[in-house]
């Protein structure tokens, strides 16, 4: 009873919402935040209180430390909300973490049509209203070979809009084996018959002809489709068709082609001691009617699905009603033109685009980097962790290359007290966030994928579990 009663009174204790909102330093609070903000962080401020009390913890704040916690809850209700993350995860293009990043070219180039009025459909030379996709279309078509490009929002539009463009009312010939599921359980046969056109499955999971698609054509078929399954891999008794036996077939029998690549490279990334990726100058050159991939996984740009075609099929695309429903913005086009202006050299593209760096990137020099932050921070951490320095093993991500590992160094953290996964919490709650990968209750950092302006940022984070620590004890 003598503890019930003793809640009572710290709870009677709590100053009002009004003793609160009448000092004289809640002036500046509500000038930067409003008042309406400031009185529903002074409430919930005392609702924490109240909460903390009622466990038995602490004693009643008085009007100045309810008003403190209340400024601290704005500090946090100000933070954006797609906030700045250190990537120590090792997945180069991480869909959770926003893909790719952009090179200096393409934030520079955002920067300049976010300021500035620019030139999205006008030509400056006749002064005559022109086609959006003009700013990149020509840029494609000199990187891949391909007669016409357009550009969408994302890959799977372009898929969508292409396949109902082709084959609405039709059918769609696949192999089985290529029905593949994207991120946020999205799946192929589900984004061809919300196009409006049937599918129809030839072959076997594991083994599907040309033979198959051929038995397959009837008077009804309007489009063969031929899909690179690049987030999975099918080993052992298998076998796909080739795409130039898919485009024999269609000429024979006067049908498109359609090949879709999914994360889509414009380079070749077996240079770099990686698998056989498909490029679009490839299926180009293949004859495919009809290719398209992202602009935002192997590419290096922003989210983007692009199109490259002969000049009637993109002539078709463009003319879609359902084109401006995924037409992309100035932003979008922006980036991706600075972005494909790098590939002319391809030298300059793997040094410069992020995405293609952080593949490239020596073994020897994330070693370095590695040794240097534990160095840096393991005194500090003596309380915390055990630091260490070990190999570990990078991934592209984004759905490409499944299964193809890259060589790497990581600092890896082995708490004394506690687990990883607390480690791991307590880094998230960090300015700027660091995101590791936790192993066998390790927490793992991958310096592969840590920007090297951000270093400095992640040996602070680290140094602040030391802090952390030293205030509990």
């Amino acid at each position: 009873m003598g503890t019930s009663m003793q809640k009572e009174t710290s709870l009677r204790r709590l100053p009002s919402v009004d003793a609160v909102m009448r000092l004289p330093q809640v002036e500046g609070l509500v000038k930067a935040s409003g008042r309406r903000a400031v009185v529903r962080a002074v409430r919930a401020a005392l609702q924490e209180a109240r909460d903390r009390l009622r466990a038995g913890e602490g004693q009643a704040p008085g009007a100045e430390q309810v008003l403190e916690m209340a400024g601290v809850l704005l500090q946090a209700a100000a933070r954006p909300s797609l906030a700045e993350v250190i990537n120590a995860t090792g997945v180069i293009v991480h869909t959770g973490l926003g893909r790719s990043l952009l090179a200096d070219e393409a934030i520079a180039a955002l920067e300049r049509v976010a300021a500035n009025s620019c030139l999205l459909e006008l030509d400056a030379e006749t002064g005559q209203r022109a086609n959006r996709d003009l700013h990149v279309s020509g840029l494609l078509c000199e990187l891949t070979g391909a007669q016409a490009a357009t550009v969408v929002n994302n890959n799977a539009a372009a898929v969508s809009l292409a396949v109902n463009t082709l084959a609405q009312g039709r059918e769609v010939i696949v192999s089985r084996g290529q029905l593949i599921e994207i991120g946020g359980e999205f799946r192929l046969p589900d984004v061809i018959s919300r196009s409006g056109a049937t599918l129809v499955e030839v072959g076997t999971t594991n083994r599907t002809r040309a033979s198959d698609y051929a038995q397959a054509i009837t008077a009804q078929t309007a489009m063969l489709l031929w899909v690179h399954a690049s987030n999975y891999r099918i080993v052992g008794f298998a076998e796909e068709p080739d795409l130039r036996e898919l485009v024999a077939l269609g000429r024979e029998r006067g049908l498109p082609v359609m090949a879709d690549l999914g994360s889509g490279a414009l380079v070749d990334v077996s240079e770099h001691g990686l698998g056989h990726e498909p490029t679009a100058q490839w299926a180009v050159a293949c004859g495919a009617e009809v290719v398209t991939f992202s602009g935002d996984k192997l590419l290096g740009g922003p989210q983007a699905g692009i199109i490259l075609g002969t000049e009637d099929q993109v002539a078709g695309i463009r003319k879609n009603p359902l084109a401006r429903v995924v037409r992309v913005d100035k932003f979008t086009l922006a980036a991706l033109e600075a972005t494909l202006r790098l590939y002319g050299n391809s030298a300059a593209a793997w040094r410069k685009i992020p995405t293609l760096s952080m593949i490239a990137r020596p073994s020897a020099e994330i070693k370095r980097a590695a040794r240097s932050m534990a160095r840096a921070v393991r005194a500090k951490l003596e309380r915390v962790a055990r630091v260490s320095v070990e190999q570990g093993h990078s991934q592209v991500g984004g759905g490409a290359l499944p299964g193809q590992d890259i060589p790497t160094w990581l600092v890896v953290l082995e708490p004394v007290r506690g687990s990883a996964q607390e480690l791991g919490a307590r880094l998230r709650r960090c300015q700027p966030a660091v995101i590791g990968r936790i192993h066998a209750d390790r927490l793992l950092l991958d310096m592969r994928t840590v920007s090297e302006h951000q270093v400095a940022a992640l040996r602070r984070a680290l140094e602040s579990l030391a802090a952390e620590q030293n205030e509990q004890l």
